[in-house]
């Protein structure tokens, strides 16, 4: 009561001198009161002001509450929504992801990762008792972390308490010390990582700026007639490999028919791998076709298969007839050029001797049919926009990506051909050459249609192969780099940027940094991870890569969440690729949809309503007809049960359990990462994101 008459006896007297007096609420929502000049108007003014600022007040609270009802309104639907897929998933699946149950394959990781999950939850219900009690989150001390207390020996009351204490000590002593050895190195990791994609950025940029790109001399055909035999067009090979591609084979049989090329200078080659009769019966009927039509094509199957793609095309070039041939072109089946396509790509050959390989660009039919091939879009897109086009200006030198692309035959020659003994054949014939001195050449602005996996399932086994296969080839192609004759920098960009910084690093550190050591530091908080190692960079890092397709940006938090969640995939291919175990020679078709594009369906249109030659037999054509209508007839491919993938989902329930931490420990940003970095984990898991397809 005393408190209250002094006060009011400071306010008279502030107010009798004619003092400014301000009073600010602490909330800036509500409104501020000014008391200046004589008391009596001052007064009248607050209390004027009194009944309006009431009700702003209530409006405020009305309207908090409304916000606030609405956003648990949200949470509690988008839980109860998660639950539901949850328990759908796990009462009508069939079956566990495959590739974890094998053994031997990711066996060792996925140990690992259910021993942190126990481990975790065993010290998260320790901090939970300390919590409770009040022995944690006390006062801070100057040699700890904010949120670190530890109790005093007077302090100390049962044997509970005894260990929670000894805990303390042994994790500030034993456990802090390596953990920030660790992540210390993986930050130095990440910063060489970033600022190698920064300068890959900002030499994508220069490229831009200055409008470099490769050019052709002069005129490089004579004459327009398409169906002349001059000279100036070269004998050009197209082949098509394929194994049991029966949703592709025939828009990519038809589209390599169809290129704008004299006819008595190309040879298209079907390299048929496929077990399944049905479909080896289809693929005949569908090259004697174009056969007919006047096309100078072959179909060609291998009795023993081996040596998965590389195989198939080391046959392919062991024909005798592939000595008339200048160049060839690799088109897997899922691949449609268009007709222009070697008109676009041969010219550059002409004029410059050294030239090896030029690789066109990929574009993609399905690119918006769901949130995976939205986000493979935008990785993909930074691929070619930044990495091949930089690595093709200014060194002359990038991975070849297997397809849509043209080799001088001279070159493969050079280089020793196509070999068997990797999964990444593209990547292994480029380095072969870049070691014998050939150049490459990257075309931007000529693009492939294609297709990207539309299940999650297909993108895993894609990512693997693409992860495993270069520290496989690594480890095989080492000694013959040290004892080339090229340059010590060209050594150095194959050695440090090409396969350490880029195939091996990257998983590495995105694994141990954001899957291990950020749950492990809310559990050991002297052992701490800056803020800007979780948020800010990768978030540039992210901007970075969507640039080259900016229309993803609205994807820029889910595809952060993606990659972070593809880092279990990647790691695990790494170490099976580097160490040799048993999954590294593994090839696993992707599966393909069959997507068209618009112009693919009018082409089709065209191309049937075109009959065919006479020279066709009346066996022949019932055969076929037969094979077609078998084809349409039959039912679309059907979608199988969700997978449930171990690795990811263990994952998930880590993450939760480190955010729960650190709610207690009030840590915002390190909250809110981890939270939504474990949903997305759980969505993975529970195979939640793409389609499903047999």
């Amino acid at each position: 009561m005393a408190s209250s008459l002094d006060l009011s006896a400071w306010w008279a007297k502030k107010i009798r001198n004619g003092t400014p007096v301000v009073v600010t609420m602490q909330n800036p929502n509500y409104s501020v009161v000014e008391i200046d000049g004589p008391g009596a108007a001052a007064f009248r003014s607050m209390d004027k002001d009194r009944g309006k600022n009431a009700k702003q007040f209530t409006w405020v609270l009305l309207l908090k509450a409304h916000r606030a009802v609405g956003c648990v309104a949200w949470l509690a639907t988008a839980l109860w929504e998660l639950l539901r897929a949850v328990k759908k998933r796990l009462l009508l699946r069939r079956g566990f992801s495959t590739e974890s149950d094998k053994p031997g394959k990711g066996r060792s990781l996925l140990r690992f990762l259910r021993a942190f999950l126990v481990l975790s939850v065993v010290m998260l219900a320790f901090e939970m008792i300390a919590y409770w009690k009040g022995w944690h989150f006390k006062k801070p001390n100057l040699h700890l972390p904010d949120n670190l207390h530890i109790p005093e020996a007077t302090e100390i009351r049962g044997w509970m308490h005894t260990a929670y204490l000894s805990w303390l000590a042994f994790r500030a002593d034993y456990i802090a010390y390596p953990i920030q050895v660790v992540t210390n190195f993986c930050i130095v990791l990440f910063i060489i990582q970033s600022l190698d994609r920064m300068i890959l950025c900002l030499g994508c940029f220069w490229i831009k700026l200055k409008k470099i790109k490769p050019s052709i001399n002069g005129d490089p055909f004579k004459s327009d007639d398409i169906e002349g035999s001059g000279s100036e067009y070269p004998m050009v090979l197209v082949q098509i490999p394929m194994c049991n591609e029966r949703e592709v084979y025939e828009q990519s049989i038809s589209a390599a028919c169809q290129i704008d090329w004299p006819r008595d200078r190309l040879l298209v080659q079907v390299l048929d791998d496929s077990d399944d009769e049905t479909i080896k019966l289809l693929i005949r009927a569908e090259v004697s076709k174009w056969s007919q039509r006047g096309v100078n094509i072959v179909y060609r199957h291998r009795l023993i298969r081996t040596g998965y793609k590389a195989g198939n095309l080391k046959s392919a070039m062991s024909c005798d007839y592939v000595k008339d041939y200048e160049f060839v072109v690799i088109f897997d089946a899922d691949f449609t050029p268009n007709p222009d396509f070697l008109k676009k790509t041969i010219p550059h050959f002409k004029g410059n001797p050294e030239l090896g390989l030029v690789q066109a660009r990929w574009s993609f039919v399905n690119k918006d049919e769901n949130l995976l091939t939205r986000l493979q879009n935008i990785n993909l897109c930074f691929h070619f926009e930044v990495e091949q086009q930089v690595n093709g200006i200014f060194l002359n030198f990038f991975g070849f990506n297997g397809t849509a692309g043209v080799w001088r035959i001279k070159a493969l020659e050079d280089s020793g051909g196509w070999l068997e003994r990797t999964t990444v054949e593209d990547m292994d014939i480029a380095v072969r050459a870049h070691l014998n001195g050939w150049k490459f050449i990257f075309l931007n602005d000529v693009k492939v249609l294609c297709e990207v996996p539309e299940s999650f399932e297909a993108y895993r086994k894609q990512q693997h192969r693409w992860h495993s296969g270069p520290m496989h080839l690594f480890r095989v192609c080492l000694p013959a780099i040290i004892a080339s004759k090229i340059s010590i920098w060209k050594k150095a960009n194959l050695v440090l940027l090409f396969f350490l910084l880029r195939k091996l690093i990257l998983p590495f550190y995105s694994f141990t940094l954001f899957c291990v050591i950020l749950p492990l530091s809310m559990f050991v908080p002297e052992a701490e991870l800056p803020i800007w190692v979780i948020c800010y960079i990768p978030v540039l890092m992210s901007l970075l890569n969507i640039l080259p397709a900016p229309r993803s940006l609205p994807f820029i938090v889910p595809y952060l969440l993606f990659e972070n969640t593809m880092s279990v995939t990647k790691f695990n291919a790494m170490v099976v690729g580097l160490f040799q175990l048993g999954s590294s020679y593994e090839w696993i078709v992707t599966k393909k949809a069959g997507r068209s594009s618009e112009s693919d369906l009018l082409m089709a249109a065209e191309r049937d309503s075109k009959p065919i030659h006479r020279g066709v037999s009346e066996g022949e054509l019932v055969e076929l007809n037969k094979l077609k209508d078998q084809q349409v007839a039959a039912p679309p491919p059907a979608k199988k049960e969700n997978q449930i993938y171990k690795k990811e989902l263990a994952l998930a329930l880590l993450l939760l359990t480190a955010a729960f931490r650190s709610l207690l420990s009030a840590q915002g940003i390190h909250f809110y990462f981890l939270l939504f970095q474990g949903v997305s984990f759980l969505l993975v898991g529970l195979d939640l994101i793409g389609e499903q397809m047999s």
